[in-house]
């Protein structure tokens, strides 16, 4: 990815996440990245929640809804031929995270009460 897409990619983070503010989405999100196209066409906005899972899946069909005014608001701030579609998906990275977390945790433990 070039430094131009990857810079647009980054304002339509900024745009998408100002816009999130407008709506009343009923607990906190937020965009974690965007991945753009090189050819500009599609844009795949990873979404995260506090809580994660379910959640997170709920918010992600909340956005897709509201697609449309993400989409006014990009066109009016940023100076694109043709504006992205946007694809929008659930991030679980933190959830991997506490997983990857616990399973250390669990390790460690064993490792502690196996020196006893």
């Amino acid at each position: 990815m070039n430094k131009n897409v990857q810079r647009t990619a980054e304002d339509i983070k900024r745009e998408i996440s100002v816009s999130m503010r407008e709506l009343d989405m009923g607990e906190i999100v937020s965009v974690s990245h965007c991945e753009l196209s090189n050819d500009l066409s599609h844009c795949k906005v990873y979404i995260s929640t506090l809580d994660g899972g379910e959640k997170t899946v709920a918010a992600v069909e909340r956005l897709k809804g509201a697609s449309g005014i993400f989409k006014r608001n990009i066109n009016s701030r940023i100076k694109m031929r043709k504006i992205p579609e946007l694809i929008f998906l659930p991030d679980n990275s933190l959830d991997y995270y506490d997983k990857i977390t616990g399973i250390i945790g669990e390790l460690n433990e064993g490792e502690n009460n196996n020196d006893d």
